[in-house]
């Protein structure tokens, strides 16, 4: 097996701010799902960008207040089958040295996705509708996001065990491998929607730290509406599991995404609001 690590300035897009954990304001992992799949488009173009696996989101990178760039560091591994490990890495500064972190590690893999799955039911059944929360107070007082990563819109309706929303991908992008990988918004307000029916279910907040494995049937585009269902798969006391799917009106599926891992990263500072528990 063999690895290799290069460096690569991430440009802080004005948007960014309006991702913040705990007052901070850190770079999301869509971001870094898009940052990794441009490498390893640009230098292995053989290794199918559209399915990742075994994703794993470990450290956040903050983001201090008007900073321009980051400076990273990946690094790659070769594995049999043609199966490419790739890891974003920073170096922190210490007193009389530099520790590498590591902030998230991604699978590629040459192997095909399928672009037409079988569609998907528009809306849950009315029966299986429990309750229906406003984007508006998810985003106020559930995942407290700016403007710019709002991107659950209308209203999102949950039961125990599944949750459904709309999506509106905003008309701004980043990086170029959008046009191959999709808008990263409508996947971050998939897991938006995750997150408050976490919240109904746990008594935590819950943010995604990975992924069984991510498939994109056909990238989303910007100013686009889609659709998404997230249903809790198993639950533990400390970790829930998610499988999320992205389609659009017609039922046409856009992303799956299985073994979504949701976890208390806070150490219990951060709890659910009372009213989600009974709603």
């Amino acid at each position: 097996m063999s690895s290799k690590r290069i460096p690569v300035s991430i440009t802080v897009q004005p948007w960014f701010k309006d991702h913040c954990f705990a007052g901070k304001v850190v770079l999301p992992a869509v971001e870094t799902m898009l940052l990794l799949a441009g490498v390893v488009h640009r230098s292995f173009p053989a290794i199918n960008t559209r399915r990742m696996e075994h994703a794993s989101f470990k450290k956040f990178i903050e983001i201090s207040n008007g900073q321009k760039t980051i400076d990273a560091e990946t690094e790659w591994f070769d594995h049999k089958g043609g199966i490419l490990v790739i890891r974003l890495l920073s170096r922190k500064q210490l007193k009389s040295m530099t520790r590498l972190q590591e902030h998230a590690e991604i699978r590629f893999s040459p192997a095909p996705v399928p672009e037409h799955p079988a569609p998907i039911a528009l809306q849950p059944s009315p029966e299986d509708c429990t309750t229906s929360i406003p984007a508006e107070r998810v985003y106020r007082e559930l995942v407290p996001f700016g403007p710019a990563y709002r991107s659950l819109t209308g209203l999102l309706t949950l039961n125990k065990k599944e949750v459904w929303g709309t999506l509106q991908a905003p008309t701004f992008s980043t990086e170029s491998i959008q046009n191959i990988l999709g808008s990263p918004f409508p996947h971050d307000g998939a897991l938006h929607a995750a997150c408050v029916l976490g919240q109904r279910c746990a008594d935590f907040v819950p943010f995604p730290v990975g992924f069984t494995r991510r498939l994109v049937h056909r990238p989303t585009q910007t100013g686009k509406t889609y659709f998404t269902r997230s249903l809790l798969v198993t639950q533990s006391a400390d970790e829930l599991l998610f499988d999320l799917q992205i389609f659009d009106s017609r039922g046409e599926i856009f992303e799956t995404v299985n073994g979504v891992r949701m976890r208390d990263v806070s150490g219990g500072r951060i709890k659910p609001p009372a009213w989600i528990k009974c709603c």
